[in-house]
């Protein structure tokens, strides 16, 4: 079953992502961080971008998988509007004529879902239920790929909303690696939104 590879496969990517932060922060017997920390904001910035495009993958694949026929997990049959020949034309379908398709877009990416499937079934509920958490990923992807005044502004506001407080000059790595004050079990905010996604990815390979 694709969808289940597809599935197993962002979850792999994730696990990575969890590794190259835990090790960047790892100590010595004396409690020393063992890389400076430049290079500890390097590595877990590093790691936020690859869990944004695991999941750009992980959307990307699944859509593919199911236009390709594909039951989800649950053994529910998405009710498709379109036939694809190959798995390639499926991907050629959704880049239509432009030179590739943003699946970080997730309004277009729900858009897609309903135009080639009954109610966008069985990705529309799972996005939808996030589409505040998308947008925050969005803007803090912006902010590692993008240094300007209007990215840090973006960051700041970001910030401000889950902190509850003006956080001026905050970094993306500061951010990630905050405790998030409204998420159970007090975890960072990279793992509430790494938790958001795994989650939101398994809803849809379920249906």
């Amino acid at each position: 079953m694709a969808i289940a590879q597809s599935l197993a496969t962002f979850q792999a990517e994730v696990a990575q992502c969890d590794s190259l932060i835990a090790n960047a922060h790892q100590t010595d017997a004396a409690g020393n961080s063992l890389f400076p920390q430049r290079d500890r904001e390097q590595i877990t910035v590093a790691a936020f971008l690859n869990l944004f495009i695991a999941w750009e993958g992980f959307i990307e694949a699944a859509m593919n998988d199911f236009m390709m026929g594909d039951a989800t997990t649950n053994g529910n049959q998405p009710v498709k509007h379109v036939t694809p020949p190959t798995r390639e034309h499926a991907v050629n379908m959704v880049v239509h004529i432009s030179r590739y398709f943003d699946y970080a877009n997730h309004d277009n990416v729900r858009k897609v879902a309903k135009l080639y499937f009954n109610a966008g079934y069985p990705f529309d509920d799972p996005l939808r239920s996030i589409i505040s958490e998308l947008s925050d990923l969005k803007t803090i992807r912006n902010s590692c790929a993008h240094i300007s005044s209007s990215t840090q502004r973006a960051l700041e506001a970001l910030a401000n909303g889950i902190l509850g407080q003006p956080q001026p000059g905050i970094t993306v790595y500061q951010l990630l690696t905050t405790t998030h004050p409204r998420a159970q079990g007090n975890i960072t905010i990279f793992a509430s939104y790494r938790d958001i996604l795994v989650t939101a990815a398994g809803l849809i390979a379920q249906g």
